[in-house]
């Protein structure tokens, strides 16, 4: 899981907000391994938050969140790794878990969701292979997610990068995921205005 943010937008740490009594780390922690990711662990370096899970601290500080899936490559010895961003609470976990099967099957490098033509590379399917690339990108000042992870892998069949609104209108069994609406599934909490309803959309994405 990304917790390394600086939260300066929210003007608050984002990952101690708390949603019906809950912190939005905690909330993503508890996502996690019920679809069995065992023993998440927390990318970024957030010591504070320790006692809630391991964290994998960044090896190239102050390089935004492609440092985080590198540390967090790093430290794994599985092949395939679910990031999953802290500020995105309404993410339903069956989707999560979907998403991680469909890297199986395909075998993609990455598997990264996209929502009005927008990918979502921080809520994504790495496999470690990356890292290497990862890390020489980050050592040449290249920090851009997408970019440079799409390089670093390289050729278009290793590279899964698809379109939530047409994989559903063709699957609509993925929308019984949660019953908000689609796009509402990657709402972002940047801002403290961004947090405004997210404890009632919260008990429906549940």
């Amino acid at each position: 899981m990304l917790a390394g943010g600086r939260s300066t937008r929210m003007g608050q740490d984002k990952a101690l907000l708390q949603v019906g009594g809950r912190s939005l780390v905690e909330l993503a922690l508890d996502k996690l391994r019920s679809i069995g990711v065992a023993e998440p662990r927390i990318a970024g370096a957030r010591t504070d938050l320790s006692s809630l899970a391991p964290v994998v601290s960044d090896l190239h500080p102050g390089c935004g969140p492609l440092s985080g899936i590198e540390a967090a490559l790093a430290a794994t010895n599985k092949g395939l790794n679910l990031f999953l961003p802290v500020d995105m609470p309404l993410l339903p976990a069956r989707f999560l878990h979907w998403m991680l099967l469909r890297a199986e099957i395909t075998g993609a490098l990455m598997t990264v969701p996209c929502i009005n033509g927008w990918p979502q590379p921080l809520c994504a399917v790495y496999h470690r292979d990356l890292l290497r690339p990862i890390t020489a990108s980050l050592l040449g000042g290249n920090y851009k997610v997408m970019p440079v992870v799409t390089a670093a892998a390289g050729q278009s069949q290793a590279v899964d990068v698809f379109d939530t609104e047409r994989l559903t209108s063709s699957d609509p069994e993925l929308l019984g995921f949660s019953p908000l609406p689609l796009y509402r599934w990657f709402h972002n909490c940047n801002l403290p205005e961004d947090m405004a309803g997210i404890g009632n959309a919260l008990v429906l994405s549940q």
